[in-house]
């Protein structure tokens, strides 16, 4: 009698995270026998590098087409932003072949050059490329191979920015199509899952590079701090981005009623009532005035431009407009001019997207 093999103790975790993250997805198994799986099975695509993690996670998650439970793709993006990389994608490819993923998909993208950097316009790129695939296949997810280590460096960079909640909550496990099962493994456990597979992994020059600020934290910073404030600190940041995970959620919520309470429209501007403003706590006063800001076309208001837009409720000095990001100005509506059709509508801060060919508000000083 022939031994099979012991399942590594890893790779069993890994496909148990798989198997979480796909509960909305994944077929009873056995659901499919009878029928082709083509025809009966969803299909889950894997972005892939080539690199440990990502190639760890399509190992994990092609298990899941045994049985019929699903059927498992992937989509190797070629950024081309190295001499080999449609070598790499290639290489790639073939190692999803292999481990029996179907379809393999290599996109190449051109990252654009633009005031954003090279890492942002990269993963711009990338999810382009990702939703396309994902819309052009019917795919019902699509798996990311972050891993705790990566949730870490991004609460770092979010500290480091001085950011809100939301970005110390760091990537979600959830978001529309994309899942990431591995948000709570190691980095170092997937290299020891591609080992337990003899898969030879990719490793990205990029991330140890110095001029990327995340390659710093990843090389110089958490290391230094694991050395300074001993074991566990990465852990630790995971643990932190879980919890304000759950504190955002909570006031994303709160922030929404008050504000779908609160507003009024009048010829595309977006009317808050300052008294109701008045009444909410910072934290969701600051939300509600960024909803409106982005309801009319404009940006994720930054911490500085909100606390401005707070001034105009003090009614001192100018009534406005304040520049919120995005051509979007907010003002504060003096007394005896009208927003609202049929009266004034005084007592009320005004959202306007300052569109060419939009007359902006003329600026109060005093009421």
């Amino acid at each position: 009698m022939v031994r099979r093999p012991r399942l590594n103790p890893v790779a069993a975790a890994a496909r148990n995270r798989v198997e979480d993250a796909l509960t909305d997805v994944l077929l009873p198994a056995g659901a499919a026998s009878g029928a082709a799986p083509e025809e009966a099975a969803p299909l889950v695509l894997v972005a892939c590098s080539g690199g440990p993690d990502s190639l760890a996670l399509a190992a994990a998650a092609v298990y899941f087409t045994k049985g019929g439970r699903c059927r498992v793709g992937a989509v190797v993006v070629d950024h081309g932003l190295q001499e080999d990389s449609a070598a790499v994608a290639r290489r790639a490819a073939a190692q999803l072949a292999g481990l029996g993923l179907s379809p393999v998909e290599v996109r190449t993208v051109e990252v654009a050059a633009t005031g954003m950097g090279p890492e942002a316009a990269a993963r711009t790129a990338r999810y382009a490329a990702l939703d396309a695939a994902a819309r052009e296949s019917g795919a019902a997810a699509v798996l990311l191979g972050h891993t705790l280590d990566d949730q870490a460096e991004q609460v770092l960079l979010g500290l480091a920015r001085g950011s809100g909640t939301r970005s110390l909550a760091g990537m979600p496990a959830r978001r529309g199509p994309y899942r990431r099962p591995f948000l709570d493994l190691r980095r170092a456990d997937t290299e020891e899952i591609c080992s337990f597979y003899g898969l030879d992994p990719w490793h990205d020059p990029s991330n140890t590079d110095p001029a990327f600020a995340r390659s710093r934290v990843r090389t110089q910073v958490l290391p230094y701090l694991e050395e300074q404030l001993g074991p566990g600190v990465a852990p630790a940041l995971y643990r932190s981005a879980r919890i304000l995970g759950q504190d955002a959620d909570y006031l994303e919520q709160l922030s929404s009623e008050a504000y779908a309470g609160l507003r009024a429209e009048a010829g595309g501007d977006i009317l808050l009532p300052e008294e109701g403003l008045r009444t909410l706590p910072a934290s969701l006063r600051q939300r509600v005035l960024a909803l409106a800001a982005i309801e009319v076309g404009g940006t994720q208001p930054s911490f500085e431009r909100l606390l401005a837009a707070e001034t105009l409720l003090e009614r001192r000095g100018s009534a406005g407009p304040v520049q919120l990001g995005g051509r979007v100005g907010v003002y504060r509506q003096v007394r005896g001019k009208s927003v609202l059709p049929g009266g004034p509508s005084y007592g009320n801060l005004v959202f306007r997207n300052n569109r060419p060919g939009t007359e902006p508000p003329s600026r109060s000083t005093q009421e």
